[in-house]
């Protein structure tokens, strides 16, 4: 653990130096032409612009008040894009002004590939303009000019332009900047190393897939101090590669909204998650779960700290789940997990209602799904401490509207479900209104509390096929429940209740 914590101090220092040496060289990006009216479009100025700053040992390309209209770029090693307040960088609206990257696969308003010491540094803004983007593409997909199957009426990931991607690249800052509707995901740091976000605001709730921020098999990754507003998920890592792995990596005093999750470790898990430490996070508004680990692609999720969250207004608050979707002969793994100083509100009407981008109704069950931790019968989580937790839910769940009782043949009739898209409603009905663990060992509830605001038919918590559980200091509340029986265990053992 020191060993870890000293990482993460010199990762912090080696930022701030990056960021005050690339303050020695100041280029205004207007000296080569560009044009700050919101109309000209300025690609090839401003590539022509950090090819020079580049080639001339880097420095700042300064993009001062004014909106500058550009497709693709390329960002050079040495090399930062510092937008003052009241700068934007606005996306073209003309799909054809994108370059779908080779190496990555993806579009995007600026890239990186393969370059040290990058950064987009100010008060300014990147503006994807996406949603015009987005559906100025559907109309050439429609003519037949662009090839995408157009799936659920609209173009593929891919094809849509993220504001941000970069990949393999070493010692990347991004702080102070506002990210604005992207087409697709927001900001990707594809296999990076010494990534430093501080400070940054996104707005990305105009378009399907607007994630806040992805983190794809990274190491050594620092996220503080930033607030995040997304139509997908918020904070979500994902590991796409079999033989890599994310990794080492803190977040703190983070804020986020979201109409999918909040924090996210999947659902691309390859390769797999490990050394994270995650502090004083709030999560809003959001439609699934404030915190979800999926392990279901073969990857391995170990050694994750969560500690000190608020969850308000959120449909689910804490979602662990071990599934084999595509994991090509590896076996999953999910152990060494600890969650805690956690306080949540679940509402009991949908928690999105009103914005732009609603998760999809028909996902939800019927009553309320508790909190769980679900892996397999041969692929079980390992290790989970729970401490310090309070969690009110609305209860209300009404037998005579949907049940699932604990008589053996209603336990065991609940699904696997090892091949799904792994999400806290999947089950539909659960039978537990609090927190329900299944194929899992050695889970320890510490000082939790659970608050029922109004009755509700089943009990707190419900345990399946679970080898050592540990209840310590753990509290009931929920109106007219005395005699109660709120924990049921079946097919347990090794239980321990203090």
């Amino acid at each position: 653990m020191i060993k870890y914590i000293i990482r993460f101090l010199i990762l912090n220092a080696a930022a701030l130096v990056y960021v005050q040496s690339l303050a020695a060289a100041d280029y205004d990006v207007r000296d080569f032409g560009a044009v700050n009216d919101g109309l000209f479009v300025n690609t090839r100025i401003i590539q022509h612009a950090i090819d020079h700053v580049h080639a001339g040992g880097g420095g700042r390309l300064v993009f001062e008040p004014g909106a500058y209209v550009t497709g693709s770029i390329y960002l050079k090693s040495n090399v930062t894009l510092h937008l003052e307040q009241g700068a934007t960088l606005l996306g073209s609206t003309n799909p054809w002004d994108y370059v779908k990257d080779p190496t990555v696969g993806w579009k995007s308003m600026i890239f990186a590939i393969r370059q040290e010491n990058v950064g987009i540094t100010g008060k300014g803004m990147i503006d994807g303009r996406g949603f015009v983007t987005a559906n100025n593409m559907i109309k050439y997909i429609q003519k037949g000019l662009f090839d995408d199957p157009l799936r659920n009426d609209r173009p593929g990931e891919t094809n849509r332009p993220e504001n941000i991607y970069f990949r393999e690249c070493v010692n990347v800052t991004i702080t102070g900047i506002t990210l604005k509707d992207p087409a697709s995901w927001n900001q990707t740091y594809d296999q990076c190393r010494n990534v430093y976000v501080d400070g940054i605001t996104t707005d990305c709730k105009a378009y399907w897939n607007n994630d806040g921020i992805d983190i794809v098999d990274c190491d050594g990754v620092v996220i503080k101090n930033s607030y995040f507003d997304a139509a997908d998920d918020v904070i979500c890592f994902k590991s796409h590669d079999a033989n890599a792995i994310c990794q080492n990596v803190t977040v703190d005093n983070c804020t986020g909204r979201s109409s999918a999750n909040g924090l996210k470790f999947g659902t691309v898990s390859r390769g797999g998650f490990r050394n994270f430490k995650i502090t004083n996070l709030t999560i809003f508004d959001t439609f699934r779960s404030a915190i979800t680990f999926a392990a279901v692609d073969g990857g391995t999720i170990e050694n994750i700290v969560v500690d000190g969250v608020k969850s308000i207004n959120t449909g689910n608050v804490i979602y662990l789940r071990i599934g084999d979707r595509w994991s090509n002969g590896k076996k999953p793994v999910l152990k060494d997990i600890v969650i805690r100083n956690v306080y949540a509100e679940v509402p009991y009407d949908k928690p999105d209602a009103g914005y732009g981008y609603e998760g999809p109704v028909e996902d939800n069950p019927r009553n309320i799904s508790p909190a769980a931790i679900v892996g397999l019968p041969g692929l079980r989580i390992q290790n989970v401490t729970l401490e310090n937790i309070e969690i009110v839910y609305p209860g209300r769940g009404d037998s005579l509207y949907a049940k699932v009782g604990l008589t053996p043949d209603e336990l065991d009739a609940i699904p696997e479900m090892e091949k799904s898209y792994p999400e806290f409603s999947q089950f539909r009905e659960l039978p537990a209104w609090g927190f329900y663990v299944r194929h899992a060992d050695g889970i320890t509830f510490r000082n939790v509390t659970f608050t029922a605001t109004a009755p509700d038919y089943r009990p707190a918590i419900v345990t399946d096929d679970v080898k050592g559980v540990t209840f310590t200091g753990v509290k009931f509340n929920e109106p007219g429940s005395n005699g109660k029986q709120q924990i049921f265990n079946y097919k347990t053992s090794n239980i321990n209740i203090e």
